[in-house]
């Protein structure tokens, strides 16, 4: 199983608007594409300010590949997209693995 962790930073400002964008029009087709989120957080009032962490897991780069192909290929998330990409100053994706002693890492959720 791999997660994806994703680190959105927003504009300054623009956190409240981002976040109702996505809750009526990323989230949903998002989870339909990609299952439940493994996490969603944003940050506080400490460290990096105006962030949005969020992370899916795949049971490989070849589910994920095929998942996001789908979800990209929507023209639900399309319209969501342009809607909310302004709100973005910069993106960070990581690729993350299990470290060897993890035994019971949650498993890939089911697509919607």
């Amino acid at each position: 199983m791999i997660i994806d962790h994703r680190t959105y930073t927003l504009h300054p400002g623009k956190l409240p608007a981002f976040l109702k964008v996505y809750e009526e029009k990323g989230y949903p087709v998002q989870s339909r594409h990609l299952g439940k989120p493994v996490g969603w957080y944003v940050s506080m009032d400490i460290g990096p300010l105006n962030q949005i962490v969020h992370m899916w897991a795949y049971e490989d780069l070849n589910q994920r590949a095929a998942r996001r192909a789908a979800m990209n290929a929507d023209p639900d998330w399309q319209a969501y997209l342009k809607e909310a990409t302004p709100f973005v100053q910069h993106m960070e994706n990581k690729i993350l693995t299990a470290a060897p002693f993890f035994e019971n890492p949650p498993s890939a959720p089911e697509a919607g």
